[in-house]
């Protein structure tokens, strides 16, 4: 989806400067394959499950607050990723783990230990490493740098909210997706307005093209699988993990795009990379380690009230015989 979307977005076959229509389209395709699964699965029960997705104000209203994050997380990234390079678009948006532990301090209250944080001042130093041998190579983008420290944070911001607006929507990942996707496809209205993206589109040459439209399409299929595995992850996991193998699977994404664009960057860039990869692991160990001390200290905590129960229980029953 990231190779396909740097075409739609920055490629000089389409010269296309509207960036959040490519975006809504697929917030539209998302809503459409939601309604097409629905009709399906009332058509063959038996094969295809799929849950009620009639619109409900309230329903939309709940989920609202996450789709405004949401809208922003996919602008932020189809923004960064319109400036910089497939391969450079890891380290651009490798904060997402630092701002996880700055976001769920400040919303959830959560507490990180000081090893932690240390593992996301390696991360940091690796970012801007990245950006100093961008630089230094001639092909930095400020703008793309920035937009990729926006997606960073949303991108935080959305699994924590996820987690949250999940009970609204009975922790069903299909209706969330569906909610979701509709709330996006109004807020990107009047932000296309506002941009003047509308004019460009209906002046865009290849408009009535049918590749044109099927890369947007393929893309949007893209997204709501991305969509649903995503919200699912978070579901029976945590925000946390899904961060951290969205860095992994953005570390293949750059060993990839380096091969297939045919790119020569000098060792320090590749340090830079490394240098995140290391911190993010070793942020990922950090937090394994002490969720299982926490669990196990949970365990024993729970064992003693056991043992503290049944001790009582023995002494009620001696006292009544």
């Amino acid at each position: 989806m990231v190779f396909l979307n740097k075409y739609l977005l920055s490629s000089p076959d389409l010269k296309l400067e509207a960036p959040l229509f490519i975006t809504w389209y697929q917030c539209v395709v998302t809503v459409l394959l939601c309604v097409l699964l629905k009709v399906l699965s009332t058509i063959f029960p038996n094969q295809i499950s799929f849950p009620s997705i009639m619109l409900d104000k309230d329903v939309l209203k709940g989920v609202l607050p996450l789709s405004i994050v949401f809208v922003s997380m996919i602008t932020f990234n189809n923004m960064c990723l319109k400036y910089v390079g497939v391969a450079f678009y890891y380290v651009g948006r490798s904060l997402t783990t630092v701002f996880n532990v700055i976001l769920s301090y400040l919303i959830l209250n959560q507490t990180t230990s000081k090893k932690a944080i240390g593992c996301c001042g390696i991360i940091i130093a690796g970012f801007f490493l990245g950006v100093d041998q961008e630089g230094a190579a001639g092909s930095l983008s400020i703008i793309g740098v920035i937009f990729g420290v926006l997606a960073s944070c949303s991108v935080a911001l959305n699994s924590i909210f996820t987690k949250r607006v999940l009970p609204v929507v009975e922790n069903n990942i299909w209706r969330l997706t569906f909610y979701n996707n509709v709330n996006a496809c109004v807020l990107f209205i009047p932000l296309m307005l506002v941009f003047g993206e509308i004019p460009e589109v209906i002046k865009f040459p290849k408009l009535l093209d049918g590749s044109f439209w099927g890369y947007m399409t393929i893309t949007g299929v893209f997204g709501f699988a991305i969509g649903y595995v995503t919200g699912l992850q978070i579901q029976v996991t945590s925000p946390l993990t899904h961060n951290i193998s969205g860095t992994a699977k953005a570390c293949a994404q750059t060993v990839i795009a380096t091969m297939y664009y045919h790119d020569l960057k000098p060792f320090l860039w590749w340090t830079s990379n490394m240098v995140v990869l290391f911190g993010s692991g070793a942020y990922t160990e950090v937090r394994r380690r002490e969720m299982k001390t926490s669990h196990e200290e949970q365990k024993a905590k729970l064992e003693q009230i056991r043992t503290i129960d049944k001790e009582d229980g023995t002494e009620n029953e001696l006292m009544r015989k």
